[in-house]
């Protein structure tokens, strides 16, 4: 049996199963988006300060982020993820994304860090999306 897989994120997630590359990818996204959130939540306000955005927005994406990261862990320690609620959780990524550059351009006034973290983290969430979206579809073999 060959271990080469003409699926082009084989390489990344280190399988060739398609539901173990879904499960590291939702859970490398509930690692980053809980501690993302406990950060936010624990140091709203220096953070704030630092990125130039109110810190009770900060704390109150924090309680989400942490919220939203721990049911995405739930989603990647399943044996095998459903289907509608990874969809639901690639449709959440997008709009975090999408509503990241709006939040920029439109109402936040941050200050530098701000200006490169805000664009950056809403990068790496379209990152997860996509990946996580590439692993959905991945064929099942």
């Amino acid at each position: 049996m060959s271990t080469y897989s003409a699926h082009p994120l084989t390489a990344l997630a280190r399988t060739n199963d398609p539901t173990t590359m879904l499960r590291r990818f939702l859970a490398l996204d509930a690692v980053v988006t809980t501690g993302n959130g406990l950060a936010y939540a624990a140091a709203s306000g220096p953070l704030g300060r630092f990125l130039g955005v109110d810190a009770g927005l900060l704390l109150g994406l924090g309680v989400f982020l942490t919220l939203y990261g721990a049911g995405v862990a739930f989603l990647a320690s399943r044996k095998s993820p459903p289907a509608l609620p990874v969809r639901a959780v690639i449709e959440a990524n997008a709009a975090w994304t999408v509503l990241s550059v709006v939040a920029l351009i439109a109402w936040l006034t941050p200050s530098t860090a701000g200006a490169v973290w805000i664009p950056l983290q809403a990068a790496t969430v379209a990152g997860f999306a996509a990946l996580q979206y590439g692993a959905l579809r991945a064929p099942r073999g």
